[in-house]
């Protein structure tokens, strides 16, 4: 059995692992020609990636707060964490690209992807950031309101969501009210982690399960899934519990690589920096001309991430701890299992 530090040490590497992975298959989806010209593989592996990340980031948030992070720190970090970089970007948008002033403001204020929609094709990725800061608000608004009690409600608020889906025959979309269980699912995993950790056991005994659980999380991201296309993000929830608790093995192994936890740490600098590089002279020439100047555009992309990681984000994001360093943490799950950093 692993103590403390050690279930939180495998735990926060197999997460790197899987967020490492999820930068993988987005910047795959939207930057590698995946099939025929217009073929369904790029976007069904764009929203694998998609959907891996937004538990990732449900399941995060969930513990930070389940640990009794107070809402002021938690608002702290995570405007911290994303906000400066966003605002950059779409300053830079606004500045080299013609993006209209009707979008100016629902990109500032993270609401661009509800109706009528205010994206453009350099900027069309950011709708998962408008989805992000809306959970973050809203979560951040129940626990100020009634407790992390009430964080119990997230598991119900996910089967609502996914119920709309299927009432209205939403297969996939930038629509909050219709995406945000991808989020919940991952919260609801947070849930289960630290109030019950045994269920994970049943789904983590072998990695074979866990490589089936992968593609059938691949296969519910083409429009032709049918019904399996609703279970994608419990799917997804699924595939990430499954290595929670097993430190052993070649899937371990490669979830903890030294490759996936570097992919990881700049992940949020590749997705938010990508589309630009892909609208400039990087991306531009005929299919074949586009296609060979993509390593170049994917070293100057890791370069331009790194930079901005190491010499941007951390500074910005020490800022935010030192702001809410005094503000104190209980600790958070069963001894057997860790506690998130």
């Amino acid at each position: 059995m692993l103590n403390v530090s050690e279930a939180a040490a495998h735990r926060l590497g197999v997460l790197d692992g899987w967020r490492g992975i999820s930068i993988l298959l987005v910047l795959c989806g939207h930057l590698l020609p995946l099939g025929f010209k217009g073929s369904i593989n790029n976007a069904a592996v764009a929203a694998t990636g998609m959907v891996i990340f937004f538990n990732l980031s449900g399941f995060l948030i969930t513990q930070f707060l389940l640990k009794g992070q107070p809402v002021r720190s938690f608002l702290i970090r995570r405007g911290f964490r994303i906000l400066p970089l966003a605002w950059l970007y779409m300053l830079l948008a606004i500045m080299l690209y013609p993006i209209p002033r009707a979008d100016f403001l629902p990109l500032f204020a993270f609401y661009a992807n509800l109706p009528p929609f205010y994206l453009e094709d350099v900027t069309g990725h950011l709708w998962s950031l408008c989805v992000e800061v809306q959970f973050y608000l809203s979560v951040a608004l129940i626990v100020a309101v009634f407790g992390k009690a009430a964080l119990r409600i997230l598991p119900l608020l996910c089967v609502f969501v996914t119920g709309i889906r299927i009432y209205t025959g939403t297969h996939i979309s930038i629509v909050t009210w219709v995406r945000i269980d991808e989020i919940l699912a991952g919260a609801t995993l947070a849930l289960v982690y630290t109030n019950h950790p045994g269920l994970l056991k049943y789904i983590s005994m072998s990695g074979w399960l866990t490589g089936i659980l992968f593609l059938f999380t691949i296969l519910s991201a083409y429009e032709f899934s049918g019904f399996l296309g609703y279970l994608r993000p419990y799917l997804a929830a699924l595939c990430i519990g499954s290595t929670l608790t097993n430190s052993r093995g070649r899937l371990h192994s490669i979830l903890t690589s030294r490759t996936l936890a570097y992919l990881a740490e700049i992940s949020f600098a590749l997705y938010v920096f990508h589309p630009m590089l892909s609208h400039s002279w990087l991306g531009s020439g005929s299919r074949l001309v586009k296609y060979l100047k993509r390593p170049l555009l994917c070293g100057v992309l890791v370069a331009i991430a790194h930079c901005s990681t190491r010499y941007f984000e951390r500074r910005l994001n020490g800022w935010g701890h030192r702001l809410t360093r005094t503000e104190a943490i209980a600790p958070l799950g069963p001894p057997s299992v860790g506690t998130a950093s």
